[in-house]
């Protein structure tokens, strides 16, 4: 243990437009007075929880630390496993960096940590994807076990499953009794019940904003228990988001297009089998992989997707993706207009309604994956430490620069160059 220390909450869906009700909340605008604020950050493309978190951690581009979707392509199974294990990573990460300087690592439901072993005290996020497995097989294979064991021994009747509100409960009790027992010298947990209630009610609901007073009272249980363990006393916190959230109201299926073209083959369940092209959908956006990029061209995708076309911004080629820091694996990259998203399948229609509930299916009221470049589409970034200017505001910002800026409150930085930078303006 050492008298460094780092706090990383992340807010999963908190954009720069909620900093205005946020803050009249007592808790966030307690942190506010005392911290530094970059009040619009750019994510990275497309904006997906995993690939922004790896970003957040790698201080690089999904073309380049290598989670370029949340889930891996596997257009054979309706639900694609995800990137949960850290293995997957191509780029260092600030809990490597860290740990190969002494220091001890905790992380909570922060995505891509599974089998690390450069974290001490891990609950990974990840889910029973299989009708095989359990939710308590899987978690103890992919966290620290006697950790994970331990805090659900104390915590787990908070928890319901993997459900929300009430796992954001569990992984702020968890962070609470980690700081007071563990005292890690890095500590990053991940909130999500904002963007589950988004996905679920809409970015301006009534339940997302409650969502966000839920989230005041989770900050406030954390600072009060930093506060409270003196190892904390000269701790940096931050408080940051990963991607802001869109309304939508209509779920777009491209790959009916591929399959009625007999680019994607099929078995008798309607099951895809095999793909000469395939849409993989990344919600706000959707990857185009083909096989044999020799045998197909940009125009003989834009004439497939012309029944589309009302209902897409831009369509980027693979160089362009590539600018983007999108996966440099695919054939084009596809950007849905504002209120529309993508799915993969094609057991539902190619184009359907989202303002319904049907048992068993899932319709997103609001999402992410959209570009950057989007109106609106900002998230934040606030810290406070003793090296940190109190009261500091900075209007813009970028994902990949919070990973060395955070390293920088610990004295460290990345051993192999990254595209981020420090943001040296909130430094004293």
């Amino acid at each position: 243990m050492t008298n460094k220390k780092l706090v990383i909450v992340s807010l999963d869906a908190f954009g720069s437009d909620d900093l205005a009700y946020a803050l009249t909340l007592p808790n966030f605008n307690k942190f506010r007075q005392e911290a530094a604020l970059v009040e619009n950050v750019e994510t990275v493309y497309p904006s997906l929880t995993y690939m922004c978190h790896t970003s957040i951690v790698t201080g690089q581009y999904p073309k380049d630390h290598g989670i370029i979707n949340n889930t891996l392509l596997q257009p054979d199974l309706l639900s694609p496993d995800w990137y949960w294990y850290t293995r997957y990573i191509k780029s260092p990460t600030l809990f490597e960096i860290a740990s190969n300087h002494g220091l001890t690592v905790s992380t909570i439901l922060w995505p891509v940590t599974g089998k690390s072993v450069a974290i001490d005290y891990n609950i990974a996020e990840i889910f029973a994807n299989r009708k095989w497995h359990s939710q308590i097989a899987v978690s103890l294979f992919a966290s620290s076990p006697k950790y994970l064991l331990e805090k659900n021994h104390k915590f787990g009747h908070l928890r319901s499953g993997i459900k929300q509100p009430e796992l954001d409960d569990f992984v702020t009790a968890v962070a609470v009794d980690t700081i007071k027992k563990e005292e890690p010298d890095v500590l990053a947990l991940h909130l999500v019940d904002l963007d589950s209630t988004r996905h679920g009610y809409g970015v301006k609901s009534p339940e997302s904003k409650a969502a966000l007073e839920r989230m005041d009272n989770h900050l406030g249980q954390l600072m009060k228990a930093l506060e409270s363990t003196e190892a904390y006393k000269d701790a940096h916190v931050v408080l940051l988001g990963d991607h802001y959230q869109i309304d939508t109201h209509t779920v777009i299926r491209p790959n009916h297009l591929f399959k009625n073209a007999d680019l994607i083959r099929i078995d008798k369940q309607n099951k895809i089998q095999d793909y000469d092209v395939y849409a993989k959908g990344a919600d706000g956006s959707t990857y185009i992989y083909v096989k044999n990029h020799d045998d197909f061209i940009m125009d003989e995708l834009k004439t497939l997707l012309t029944p589309l076309a009302p209902y897409i911004d831009k369509i980027y080629s693979q160089n362009e993706a590539i600018a983007l820091g999108a996966d440099p694996n695919c054939f084009a990259l596809v950007e849905a207009k504002a209120g529309y998203y993508f799915e993969s399948d094609i057991e539902r229609p190619i184009l359907e309604d989202t303002n319904k509930s049907i048992p068993g299916v899932k319709f997103l009221k609001a999402s992410h994956g959209y570009s950057p470049e989007k109106e609106n589409y900002t998230t934040m970034f606030m810290a406070k430490g003793p090296k940190i200017k109190m009261g500091e505001t900075i209007s813009k910002g970028r994902l990949i620069d919070e990973g060395p800026t955070m390293l920088a409150m610990l004295d460290l930085a990345f051993n192999t160059p990254v595209e981020g930078k420090v943001i040296e303006q909130i430094f004293k």
